[in-house]
């Protein structure tokens, strides 16, 4: 995000009275005592937003009131290439394209006049400086910062880029029809269009959305799949004949043997897509016709959300806070592999991540870098194992501990053993509901006492798509859809059902993004009494909802009375808990 004068921003929205005075004031001593940003203004800007108290589109929509521009939504302009050419020249001192150099974005052009799009109207320079250069008139629009952002690196990255915002995995897979390759003697010259189409297909893999890539063979054909908001979508299939050499470039990018074809492997990838640092696991498994690839796409931008765009509402989001912000215990986040718990323990370990605070965490693997958080990889082939990193980690004094997951029974008593001398610890299990952690660490083999003086509560959780914010549009369910989530007639009448439509910006799905809905499971001293007593999960359940607890299908309903999802995708991720 840039703008030229971030102080006259931040005016702007001060004035037009989106955020309080004082809060903005705390946020300024918390940036300065930081010492994070250069500019403490910009730090605050970036600060509120992350926060999500504000937006660019509101800081957009202030500006232009205030210095009577007009808006642009770059989603709606056509990309004209002869244009991002023009601005494409490079800037003699920085070697940037001018459009980078200036944070500026072509829109069309009229005669000698060319449009272009900023975030900050108190950037002279760009109009002054590019309407010299190139010998026309400049007339502004106001985009949205964050937007332009990434218009911009799309359009000017250091590779060139796509003159298109939306993925083109067709003309990448097109160009290798007619290429004949012998793996034997796989010279420069011919392993270029394969090391394009694997760069081409990461590149519009992370520009779709995709949390993974799966290069899965066939009989006949060599599938590939991404998956994009949790579901599997098939895309254009590399010629079969071509299979051996795009999986060997795979492995030799993820550091792993390409002679070694009958056992798994497993490696990373590190790459650049848009000018954006980006990180893949790579697993390989031999299978009946090749090697299967996995590649786990790690977005850290994912980590550093706030909790409303987990999926919080304010009350549960106020419960979550208090349940982290415990002086010692332990917190379970639970639920199915892909259901995002480690997203919402990163998050948060960010919202209690203060510098008075010691954080360490052991994770297998560490897939993210946490800043400002002491992070141990677990290594069982030199005896670094959960057990063993755990207590090492005792010895360095820290105030909250993050366990990757609780696996076995000395993981789980180390863990309690530190939650019972002052220490809070965080870390995950796999069961279906929040008030089942309490039974799994009793099959584990921990004590009924020692769970009940150490659990301070579990939050169960599941993922569902979002509905597209673009193309949504209000409907009204049948009558069997809402009896299908036991939505009564009074919550219908006062609901606010919507659905996607479908467009460009979701690729035609009606759904962008994904969120979580959650079921919390406080521990209070009646509950702690019961686990004490060993009771069964049906009672510790029942208990629970008498004192409050919504179910995982509950907040579903929730969201989809909101409007925020659908009732097929609250159906697609919930079971009924009697």
């Amino acid at each position: 995000m840039h703008f030229t004068s971030p102080e006259t921003a931040l005016q702007s929205v001060l004035m037009h009275g989106l955020i309080p005075e004082n809060h903005v004031e705390h946020i300024r001593e918390k940036v300065e005592s930081a010492g994070d940003y250069l500019d403490t203004d910009m730090g605050v800007i970036q600060e509120l937003i992350n926060e999500n108290t504000l937006t660019c589109d509101q800081i957009r929509d202030c500006l232009a009131e205030d210095f009577h521009m007009d808006i642009v939504d770059l989603d709606d302009v056509e990309i004209y290439p002869e244009l991002l050419d023009a601005l494409r020249h490079q800037d003699e001192t920085t070697h940037e394209s001018l459009a980078q150099r200036y944070h500026a974005f072509p829109v069309y052009m009229e005669d000698n006049t060319l449009y272009i799009a900023l975030a900050d109207p108190t950037n002279i320079d760009a109009t002054d400086d590019i309407g010299q250069y190139l010998g026309v008139e400049i007339i502004t629009y106001l985009a949205s910062a964050d937007q332009l952002r990434d218009f911009i690196n799309r359009s000017y990255s250091s590779t060139g880029g796509e003159s298109s915002h939306t993925p083109n995995f067709e003309q990448t897979t097109h160009e290798l029809d007619n290429l004949d390759v012998n793996l034997d003697d796989l010279g420069e010259e011919d392993a270029g269009p394969i090391v394009k189409y694997v760069q081409g297909l990461i590149s519009d893999s992370v520009r779709g959305r995709a949390s993974d890539i799966h290069l899965e063979p066939m009989e006949t054909r060599f599938r590939v799949r991404l998956r994009v908001d949790g579901v599997l979508q098939e895309i254009e299939n590399p010629p079969k004949r071509l299979q051996p050499a795009i999986i060997s470039r795979l492995k030799i990018q993820a550091g792993v043997s390409i002679a070694e074809k009958r056992i798994p492997q497993d490696g990373r990838i590190q790459t650049a897509v848009d000018g954006k640092p980006i990180d893949l696991r790579v697993s390989t498994v031999p299978t009946n016709f090749g090697e299967s690839i996995v590649m786990r796409i790690l977005d850290k931008e994912s980590l550093s959300i706030g909790l409303p765009q987990l999926g919080f509402f304010s009350d549960d989001q106020s419960t979550f806070e208090r349940m982290i912000n415990m002086p010692d215990g332990i917190f379970l986040v639970t639920g199915p592999t892909g259901s995002g718990k480690s997203t919402t323990l990163y998050s948060a370990l960010n919202v209690i991540n203060k510098p008075d605070r010691k954080i360490i965490t052991c994770e297998d693997p560490v897939e993210y870098q946490l800043k400002g958080i002491n992070q141990v990889q677990v290594q069982r082939e030199v005896g670094m194992t959960f057990g063993a990193a755990l207590r090492a980690m005792l010895r360095q004094a820290p105030n909250i501990i993050m366990v990757g997951e609780i696996r076995d029974k000395e993981t789980a008593e180390i863990s309690v053993n530190a939650s019972l001398t002052g220490h809070m610890v965080f870390s995950t299990l796999h069961t279906n509901d929040a008030p089942s952690a309490v039974s799994r660490l009793v099959d584990i083999g921990l004590k009924p006492y020692l769970v009940s003086a150490s659990l301070r509560g579990a939050l169960a959780q599941r993922l569902v798509r979002r509905i597209c914010d673009n193309c949504k549009e209000p409907y009204d369910p049948e009558p069997s859809e809402l009896n299908s989530l036991g939505i009564m007639r009074e919550q219908a009448s006062e609901a606010n059902f919507m659905r996607g439509r479908g467009c460009k910006r979701c690729l035609g799905t009606g759904f962008k993004g994904r969120m979580g809905i959650f079921e919390i499971f406080l521990v209070d001293d009646e509950i702690e009494q019961m686990i004490y007593e060993n009771a069964t999960v049906v009672d510790l359940r029942d208990k629970a909802r008498e004192l409050g607890m919504r179910t995982l299908r509950e907040d579903g309903v929730r969201k989809v009375l909101a409007g925020q999802t659908t009732i097929s995708e609250v159906l697609r991720s919930t079971v009924v808990n009697h």
